[in-house]
């Protein structure tokens, strides 16, 4: 029974108030611990331990599922390069990733579909290079010279699907060959 008057009502407020403040303490605690489990997931997955690194990966939206889209992703930046997506070059991609084994119920699949349609944030290339950076110091040379040979094969195919004129002239625009360049320079 709330109790009548000024000091009734007081307490009920105050009751009140450390409910909700409870609450709110509570989900901030879920959303850490979920955190935790996302980063942990992602770390797992990459292999990353960095957690600076981790931490970008997850504002990006990276998760160990879509970890796959992260290792496609520098496709997405050569069929942007010249600030257009062409069909042939969505086509490409979108062959890069069933040579993957990523079909379209995988959640990396959405992840590149939505790159395909809008241009990603410039700092998804930059965490790629730190991605590909933290690579070198867990694979072999050879393990890194194959990951950098098969990436830059399959950049070049999506480079060149729509490039040159009627079939003449250089198929990699001058923007396409300088994304190809800073991705062959972050395996250095």
């Amino acid at each position: 029974m709330p109790m009548g008057g000024f000091s009734g009502r007081s307490s009920e407020l105050e009751e009140k108030f450390f409910r909700e403040r409870d609450m709110q303490l509570l989900l901030a605690l879920r959303e850490k611990t979920a955190a935790e489990e996302r980063r942990k997931s992602l770390a797992e997955a990459s292999g990353i331990t960095h957690d600076g690194l981790l931490e970008k990966l997850e504002r990006l939206g990276m998760t160990g599922q879509t970890l796959a889209a992260l290792l496609l992703s520098p496709l997405i930046e050569v069929a942007w390069a010249d600030g257009t997506l062409h069909e042939k070059e969505r086509l490409a991609v979108m062959g890069a990733l069933r040579q993957q084994g990523v079909d379209s119920e995988h959640p990396a699949y959405r992840l590149l579909e939505g790159w395909l349609r809008r241009k990603p944030d410039p700092e998804l290339l930059e965490v790629w290079k730190e991605y590909v950076a933290s690579l070198g110091e867990v694979l072999s040379e050879q393990e890194k010279k194959e990951l950098r040979d098969d990436l830059l094969r399959r950049a070049r195919e999506v480079a060149e699907s729509a490039g040159g004129i009627l079939g003449f002239g250089s198929k990699i625009s001058k923007q396409e060959q300088k994304i190809l360049d800073e991705l062959a320079a972050a395996f250095d």
